[in-house]
């Protein structure tokens, strides 16, 4: 396939974030975050060596005026 995508499932992300109000209206953050390829996707992204899963730390402010 000339966009790297295999048929059915192809990816899934799993994250988790724990955060701290200061207030309702500031809320800094912290997380990581799993990602995997499935199938032909994953196999297409092995064949272009890439990897098939990754994990991800996210660092975030929550806030609003």
């Amino acid at each position: 396939m000339d966009n790297g995508l295999g048929s059915g499932l192809s990816d899934a992300a799993l994250g988790l974030r724990l955060r701290y109000e200061f207030s309702r209206q500031f809320a800094p953050y912290v997380g990581v975050e799993w990602t995997s390829k499935f199938g032909g996707t994953a196999d297409f992204a092995r064949a272009a060596d890439e990897p098939d899963a990754d994990t991800l730390w996210v660092v975030g402010l929550k806030f609003w005026l």
